[in-house]
């Protein structure tokens, strides 16, 4: 494994351990060369998914674009960056477990939308305000009166 740092090949196993919901292998490497640590992420690699978007353009499924819509939406918030990596798992998880070839990107904003509630109430308005494309402080109130009322 290449450090991030310094580019050399030696590293270490400090740590490892299996994420939550055992679908990745999470290792803390340690570089012999410049002794700065790093995280590594083993996971199985299946079929790819196609993402139809709204105009119908196919893209290949890429989980790092959840994770850095979820992490703007938790920007300045108390969440830690394994539960988005939790949450970015579990959403592959439940789209390869459908064992559809193309999903439309609608299904993968509901899934995230909906665990992101769970997550974070403030980080869902957040992403809700974007997905949902709220125009106007109404959008907003509409939203909160149905986060209150659950």
């Amino acid at each position: 494994m290449k450090c991030p740092f310094c580019g050399k090949l030696d590293s270490k196993v400090v740590d490892k351990r299996d994420t939550d919901n055992q679908l990745a292998t999470r290792r803390r490497r340690e570089c012999l060369a410049c002794g700065k640590r790093y995280t590594t992420y083993e996971r199985l690699e299946t079929t790819a998914i196609t993402v139809v978007k709204k105009d119908g353009v196919r893209q290949q499924f890429d989980r790092s674009k959840i994770i850095s819509g979820v992490v703007r939406a938790c920007e300045k918030r108390p969440v830690k960056r394994e539960d988005i990596e939790k949450l970015a798992d579990e959403v592959e998880a439940e789209l390869k477990t459908a064992e559809e070839a193309e999903v439309e990107s609608k299904k993968v904003g509901e899934l995230v939308i909906k665990k992101l509630k769970k997550l974070d109430k403030v980080a869902y308005i957040r992403f809700a305000s974007v997905y949902k494309q709220f125009t106007d402080i109404e959008d907003f109130e509409k939203e909160l009166q149905k986060l209150q009322k659950k």
